[in-house]
Parts: C-alpha cells; structure tokens; sequence
C-alpha cells in the first residue's frame, strides 16, 4: 500500500487515520535514519528525536520517541517494549503511585517515570514545530500507547495552550487510577481512541480495579473487524483461542496479538 495520509483535522475514530496513526506507531521501532527516511516519504520535513533512560523495578530501561512535523500536523509517536519486560515492572506493587498531571488522580510509578524521561523533550519540541497553528497528535503501541495517553494528559492539564487534536494508541496497558480515568475521558471524549486487537496481553495489565483504561475502546475481533465494543460471550470466546499456560510466552495468542504488526495488519483490512 502507499504511503499513509495523516489527516490534521480528523475528528472521531476515523478508520484510516487509525491506520496511518499505527504505521506512525510501527514506524518508533526504527532507528534514527529510517525514522526520518520514511516521514519524509509522508511529507513530514522535520523531526526530532527523544531518548533517555528512567529505572523501572528490576533492570534499566529507556523511552523513545520521535515528533515529525509538517505544514498542518505535529505527530509524536512513543516506541513500546517487549511484554515480558513490561509485565516484570509493572507486576511490583511496592511502589506507590505517583501524582497525575496537575495532582489529577493517580498514574503507575513506571509509567510516570517513563514519561518525565522525554517529556520535557517531547514538549521542547511541540513548542519549537508548532510554527504554524498545526494539530498535535500522539500514538504508541505497548508502552509507548500508555505514555502517549500520559502526555496528552499531561498537555491537557498542565499545557492548555498546546490541546491535543487526536490520540490513538495500540495495545496500551492501564496506566492510572478511575480518578486521572475519568477526568481524561470528560476532557479528551472524541480526541482519544484505544485500540485493542483480541486477546492482546498487555492490555490486561496492570491488574483492576488499582489501575483502570481510558474509554473509547476500539476492538479488533477474532475475525479482524474492529468494533466499539464486545459482548461478554464473544469476549470469553475469542479469549478462548489460542490461550497457553503462560500468556506472556513468545508463542502465545495474547502475545501474537499485541505485535505491532498484528495491529497494521488488521487495521489495513479495515480500510474504507
């Protein structure tokens, strides 16, 4: 297929800007010079490059990003991490909680850290590209989906001047309390789609009721169709395919699901 056309004032889920919001997503995972080879192929003439290191439980990890610009939109795309990493930082519970953007609600420890990694970074570089009224997106898949809906939270509450056009993640883990939850859903209703492709483990964790999702699920089925939402019956159903004794073992049906590329795929043969 050709290159994704970004649309800077789709409002709503919008089947193709999904699409073209998980290629950007699928596009964290390269380095530095694929990053910027292929925005510019999208028309994207600048960007900036984000990376630094924070300290999860049981090893060090880094944050990656990367914002393009271009004459109507700023993108920033957060790269994720593999599942049994993350699975192993978010399992501890000893840590508290960390305060939301403005002490709105709560937000899980390794999030927040993962995030004030970048962020001064990633908002140095919103605020130098945005020379021309452009609209300001996030996305990410895994990690990256959860510190995408962090920031623009933390936009929203502690940026208002700066408001986000749209935010669409993939196979994002819960990332804070029903406090942030809610407030996030009554202010970015229409502006922020979670995306989830059938038994996607990581968009289990970490464990409810502590940690809650933000709303406006989209659902990709067993069959590949996204829908808003899923029944309980066809839930236990398609969670039933596939399932091994460990959901995080490489060859599982829930860790098959949360690859990037599962997603793309999916989202591609939901195309108009």
């Amino acid at each position: 297929m050709s290159a994704p056309t970004l649309n800077h004032r789709a409002t709503g889920y919008d089947a193709r800007q999904a699409y073209c919001m998980a290629k950007a997503a699928e596009l964290a995972y390269q380095d530095r010079d694929g990053v910027e080879a292929t925005a510019a192929g999208w028309g994207f003439d600048r960007v900036r490059h984000h990376h630094s290191t924070f300290s999860p439980p049981f090893a060090i990890s880094d944050t990656r990003a990367y914002t393009m610009a271009s004459p109507t939109m700023i993108v920033t795309a957060f790269r994720g991490t593999e599942p049994a990493r993350l699975r192993d930082w978010l399992s501890d519970t000893t840590t508290p909680p960390w305060p939301g953007p403005a002490n709105t609600g709560l937000v899980h420890y390794g999030f927040a850290e993962a995030l004030r990694a970048v962020f001064p970074s990633v908002l140095a570089a919103v605020e130098e590209l945005r020379d021309d009224e452009q609209t300001v997106w996030f996305t990410g898949h895994s990690l990256g989906g959860g510190l995408a809906m962090l920031a623009a939270a933390w936009l929203h509450f502690e940026e208002p001047a700066l408001p986000a056009q749209g935010v669409y993640t993939f196979g994002q883990p819960r990332t804070c309390n029903h406090a942030l939850a809610d407030a996030y859903d009554r202010a970015l209703s229409g502006r922020t789609f979670r995306v989830v492709n059938n038994n996607d483990v990581v968009a289990q964790v970490p464990p409810e009721p502590v940690f809650r999702h933000v709303a406006a699920l989209r659902h990709i089925d067993s069959s590949g169709k996204v829908r808003t939402s899923t029944s309980v019956v066809g839930n236990l159903l398609d969670r039933g395919k596939g399932m091994t004794a460990d959901p995080f073992a490489p060859a599982a049906d829930g860790v098959r699901d949360h690859l990037v590329k599962a997603y793309v795929a999916a989202l591609e043969k939901n195309l108009p």
